[in-house]
């Protein structure tokens, strides 16, 4: 299939994002694995941050191989490939919630017993926790491959002359498995995901109310560090919700041809794997002091 000028374009776009991403994740897993070389050990936050890298390659890779080989070359065994994408999928949105978590518990400053409690034991619970999000994302197989078996009875009907009828209920139950994938595998990390970070903007909202009724010097550049903290997490709750939502959008407007908006579609939701990337990455100091030394090694070079 030889591609039109609209959609070499976002052809082109999208696999620079992709190029981005994978330089991204690389970058994550290689300071990290540094880290753990030199110190033989890595903090709870940072084993989330090298399992998010590692997912987030793996998912980027099977994505750039699963759209451009079933695009030029379309075949039933091309449909499998995505099972690797919808795994590594639901495994981002898993890891991206611990993450959420695990900041809400440890920042905010609620004080209920249990609370506390939680806030003691959620570094000890992460490598648990870890393996969980690993375990439940295996659902997502189960979905794909009874989904894929079908598309591919699906697609084998649809070329030859039958019962209308039973095409369309096929399609229709397709249809069916795609949303409910979605809805159930990605909608309840994401609401926990929203819950966590919705609490934790509102407890430090509450804690910048709370000192700017101080007037030191002292008090002030704590509310600024407190706004800044605020800002990151508000911009990560809304580039986040933006994936998930223009993943769930894209699902509901599925079409069997690969057309220029599907490439427009890709290009969009991997903009915000993007910045959703940068921003996990500066807000880690390791991560900015990573990027300061690679800049200075290409301005030499």
């Amino acid at each position: 299939m030889i591609p039109n000028q609209l959609t070499l374009f976002f052809m082109i776009i999208y696999l620079l994002e992709s190029l981005i991403i994978i330089l991204q994740s690389s970058l994550i897993v290689a300071v990290l694995t540094r880290e753990w070389v030199q110190v033989k050990k890595l903090s709870p936050v940072d084993m989330i941050f090298i399992s998010l890298g590692i997912c987030r390659f793996c998912q980027q890779w099977s994505s750039l191989l699963y759209n451009f080989c079933s695009y030029f070359n379309p075949n039933s065994l091309y449909r499998y490939m995505s099972v690797v994408w919808e795994y590594t999928n639901a495994l981002t949105f898993w890891l991206t919630t611990l993450l959420a978590v695990v900041y809400f518990v440890k920042i905010s400053s609620f004080t209920h017993p249990i609370f506390l409690w939680l806030r003691w034991r959620i570094l000890r619970l992460v490598p648990w926790m870890l393996l969980g999000s690993l375990l439940i994302s295996c659902v997502t197989i189960i979905f794909s491959v009874v989904r894929h078996h079908s598309e591919i009875q699906l697609f084998s009907m649809m070329q030859l002359p039958g019962n209308n009828t039973v095409t369309e209920r096929l399609k229709t139950f397709v249809e069916n498995i795609i949303i409910s994938q979605q809805m159930v595998v990605l909608a309840i990390p994401f609401l926990l995901f929203l819950t966590s970070t919705i609490l934790l903007i509102v407890s430090l909202a509450q804690h910048v109310g709370q000192m700017q009724h101080h007037h030191t010097g002292r008090s002030n550049s704590s509310v600024k560090v407190h706004f800044t903290v605020l800002r990151f997490f508000a911009s990560f709750l809304i580039v986040f919700t933006s994936y998930f939502l223009s993943i769930i959008f894209f699902t509901m407007h599925i079409l069997w041809e690969r057309k220029s908006w599907f490439w427009a579609e890709e290009t969009i939701i991997y903009a915000a794997v993007s910045i959703h990337s940068t921003s996990l990455m500066l807000s880690s100091p390791k991560f900015r002091k990573a990027l300061k030394v690679s800049c200075c090694g290409l301005e030499a070079a």
